[in-house]
């Protein structure tokens, strides 16, 4: 009985020590043990709340929304700003242009003085004339036509009518009594004029 007994512990023993060498001599198996713990812990860490999620992601959109409002503010002001420049210094264009012509008729007061002959004077004031419209020109205004042309509401305006002038001078402009001008084909004054009846 007791040598049944000794081989039995002996058994134990060598199984014992089995086991021991096998952990030894294999750490990945105690690790792989451990390792699939920490995953299982792990996955459980990474599986986020839903209202955790839902939250999260509201506040991006929280803070998206306030940049787009702060953005858009910034848009607002910056345009409203450069508008009321170009309404402060719009005509700057249109003076830059004239400003050579007021130097000529200066000019032409002073030289004025010096001679009496009329012709040189009205030569003079041509020439002004020409350069001035050539200016107006250069900004895109430019006469309305109404010599001979048929009467149009949308560029003349009748101060007249005229009786009489016969059938081929009827709904024609007869007279232009004050020069209608245009700027880039918009209507800054109409034309006034007798128009035949």
């Amino acid at each position: 009985m007791k040598e049944e007994e000794i081989k039995k512990q002996e058994e134990e023993n060598i199984l014992d020590n089995e086991e021991n060498s096998e952990t030894s001599e294999n750490p990945e198996a105690s690790e792989n043990t451990e390792s699939s713990e920490n995953t299982e812990s792990s996955e459980n860490s990474e599986e986020k709340d839903p209202l955790e999620t839902a939250l999260d992601e509201i506040e991006q959109l929280k803070d998206k929304y306030l940049r787009s409002v702060a953005e858009f503010d910034n848009y607002r002001k910056r345009t409203l700003k450069e508008k009321a420049e170009l309404i402060l210094n719009g005509g700057e264009k249109a003076v830059q242009a004239i400003l050579p012509v007021i130097d000529d008729m200066e000019r032409a007061l002073e030289n004025g003085e010096k001679t009496d002959d009329p012709a040189v004077l009205r030569e003079g004031m041509e020439l002004i004339y020409q350069k001035f419209m050539k200016a107006l020109e250069s900004l895109g205004v430019k006469k309305i036509e109404t010599e001979g042309a048929d009467f149009d509401t949308d560029m003349h305006e009748a101060v007249a009518m005229v009786p009489g002038m016969g059938d081929d001078k009827k709904g024609k402009v007869i007279d232009c009594l004050q020069t209608g001008y245009q700027l880039n084909d918009k209507v800054i004054r109409h034309a006034k004029v007798a128009v035949g009846q």
